[in-house]
């Protein structure tokens, strides 16, 4: 659902990312906590406030995801990284539940933090003295807020975690992942409406147009998160018990790595039409060079690069191997936003992977299905 991010450090080997449209929210939370503590604070004081309850906030959005993250790896669960963005957070978890049990685990996980924060930020509010009144106001808005946050989360919007809860409780009774995960998006999608409709009408007809816009935007993106969430159950399904090594390319052009850019377009690129080129030595897997690296290298420099100093190294690149389930390929492509997938065994290149292998396979296979 979020693309890219900036990593600023990892938590229990997890890559903690901020998308750039989160410096949005936090600029607009923080502008509106300024106008909405007391107005008898100082302007300095309600400002710093602000910027330390944001701050504290986006730390309980974090520890949100969080939970959710460390119960999945418990669970057996690889999650490659969490990122905060304009919505709040989400959870790059790369497999789905084995079990409703499971998926139940995982997706209360988040929701359950956020309300358990709250009751502690209330009751720090209660013992914290009256005289200390900007700390006790701090406490008291992160305490509403995180009690809201894990509220909102429980609304059953398939993919907010509520969502996963009910799938998760229609998967258990009908034992069927897919109508469940039908069931749950449908009803995601038509919350999602009510969302853009309540909103709309927010914006048009109530003093409250700010707040309609949002709850319309909100709408639209869990509309597109609930339709996609299908269809990428659908998909992952249909590539289920199939492997790489199905259908691989076997002829990829390779290159070796003492080839100057200007010959490698020239003899190579050009008489071919192909986009991805693969840098081997004794057909070991030396790295990858796509049009882009070649684009990035100026004209005046193409006789004296050479291939082995603008490919991508092997130990940047995804790769699989000929036994690799499709699913996995399916999501190297999509969450590394590339569009070939070397496959390799023992240290040797034996076939390539592109988006249009993976999309023909489909496509095939939904034809002699239907």
């Amino acid at each position: 659902m979020v693309g890219g991010g900036i990593p600023i450090g990892r938590i229990f080997g997890i890559s903690i990312k901020i998308h750039i449209s989160w410096f949005i929210i936090f600029g607009l939370v923080t502008w509106a906590l300024t106008v909405t503590f007391p107005s008898d604070w100082s302007l300095a004081t309600r400002v710093v406030a602000a910027l330390i309850t944001s701050i504290l906030f986006f730390a309980s959005v974090l520890l949100h995801e969080l939970m959710h993250s460390v119960v999945a790896i418990r669970n057996h669960i690889p999650v490659s990284s969490i990122t905060l963005f304009i919505f709040g957070g989400v959870s790059q978890i790369t497999e789905e539940p084995h079990e409703p049990g499971m998926e139940f685990r995982i997706a209360a996980a988040g929701p359950a933090t956020s309300l358990v924060l709250g009751g502690i930020m209330w009751g720090l509010y209660f013992v914290i003295p009256s005289s200390v009144d900007v700390v006790r106001g701090v406490v008291n808005w992160l305490g509403y807020i995180n009690v809201a946050l894990g509220a909102f989360n429980l609304i059953p919007a398939f993919p907010m975690d509520g969502g996963r809860v009910f799938r998760s409780i229609i998967w258990w009774r009908t034992r069927d992942i897919r109508r469940s995960t039908r069931i749950a998006s449908q009803t995601g999608r038509f919350i999602a409406l009510m969302f853009i409709f309540g909103g709309i009408i927010l914006f048009f007809f109530t003093p409250y147009g700010f707040n309609g816009l949002w709850l319309a935007l909100i709408g639209w993106f869990l509309y597109s998160a609930a339709s996609s969430s299908y269809q990428q159950l659908i998909l992952t399904q249909a590539l289920q018990g199939h492997s790489a090594k199905e259908i691989m390319t076997r002829d990829c052009s390779q290159v070796q790595p003492d080839m100057n850019v200007d010959k490698l377009v020239n003899d190579v690129v050009l008489p071919s039409g192909k986009r991805c080129f693969i840098v081997t030595t004794n057909d070991n897997l030396q790295g990858m060079i796509t049009l882009q690296e070649i684009k990035d290298v100026p004209q005046v420099e193409r006789t004296t690069r050479t291939t082995s100093q603008i490919m991508k190294p092997l130990n940047e690149l995804k790769t699989v191997t000929p036994e690799e389930d499709l699913g996995t390929v399916m999501r190297i492509l999509t969450e590394q936003n590339v569009n070939q997938v070397p496959v390799v065994e023992k240290g040797k290149l034996v076939g390539m992977i592109g988006r249009d292998n993976l999309l023909n396979f489909i496509n095939m296979k939904e034809s002699v299905s239907s």
